[in-house]
C-alpha cells in the first residue's frame, strides 16, 4: 500500500518564519506563477502552476529571469491552471460584463507547453470539468460576483478531487485570500475552511509546524 503523502500548496502571500524546511520536506510541491515567496517559503519545486492566459501568461513567458529563476529551473512539471476552450467561451461574456479585461482570454497555453517540452518538464492542463466543479462550490457558498477563481483554488480543487491524491494530506502555505477583486475570496476562504473541517487540508501555522518537527 502506498505511503500516503504530503502535497505543499504554496501561494504567493506571506508564510510564518521557520516553514521553509518543512515546505521543503513535503513530497509534493506545489508553487504558483513568479513563486514570490520562493525562500521563505522553502526551495524545493515540483510544480509550477501557472496562470496561462492575459498579461501574466505573456509577461512570464517573454521574461528571461521567469524562465532561468530557480523555481521555474527545478521543477518537473507546468500545469497551466486555465482551460483554453474554457476561456474563449467566457471572452464574449467578459465583453461585455468586463470590457476593461479585453486580453484577460487571450490564450498562451501552447507556449507553456513548448517551453516544459524545451527543458524536458511535464506539461499538463487542468480541466475545465475541475474550474466548473469549483465554481458550483464557490457558488453553494453564496460566492459574490466574480469573474474566475484564483489559481491556487483551482489547483487546491484538481488535487482533492484526483483520485490519485486520495490518501494524501494537502498542507496550504501563503494563502491569504486576498488580492485582484475578480477572484471569490470571501467564498474560497469559506471553502478552504470547509476542506480543513474535513480532515483532508491542513494550514501550515506556528502551532501545525511544531508538530509536524515532532513528527505528529
Amino acid at each position: 500500500m502506498a505511503r500516503a503523502r504530503q502535497i505543499m500548496i504554496v501561494g504567493n502571500g506571506p508564510v510564518d518564519d521557520g516553514v521553509d524546511v518543512l515546505i521543503d520536506s513535503g513530497d509534493l510541491v506545489i508553487r504558483f506563477n513568479g513563486s514570490r515567496n520562493f525562500g521563505a517559503a522553502g526551495r524545493k519545486t515540483d510544480v509550477i502552476a501557472v496562470c496561462n492566459t492575459g498579461r501574466p501568461g505573456a509577461a512570464m513567458l517573454a521574461d528571461p529571469a521567469w524562465r532561468n529563476s530557480e523555481a521555474v529551473s527545478s521543477t518537473a512539471e507546468i500545469w497551466s491552471v486555465r482551460d483554453p476552450g474554457k476561456f474563449a467561451e467566457l471572452k464574449p461574456q467578459l465583453a461585455i460584463t468586463h470590457p476593461e479585461l479585453d486580453d484577460f482570454c487571450d490564450d498562451y497555453t501552447d507556449g507553456f507547453a513548448t517551453f516544459a517540452a524545451a527543458n524536458g518538464k511535464q506539461h499538463r492542463i487542468i480541466t475545465r470539468a475541475a474550474h466548473d466543479a469549483l465554481d458550483a462550490e464557490l457558488m453553494a457558498l453564496d460566492a459574490e460576483p466574480y469573474v474566475v477563481p484564483s489559481s491556487g483554488m483551482v489547483v487546491v480543487h484538481a488535487i482533492l478531487s484526483d483520485p490519485a491524491y486520495a490518501d494524501d494530506t494537502v498542507i496550504l502555505a501563503g494563502f491569504g485570500h486576498a488580492g485582484w477583486g475578480g477572484h471569490p475570496f470571501a467564498a474560497e476562504r469559506r471553502l478552504t475552511d470547509k476542506h480543513i473541517a474535513s480532515g483532508r487540508v491542513m494550514r501550515l501555522q506556528p502551532l501545525f509546524t511544531h508538530a509536524l518537527s515532532q513528527g505528529a
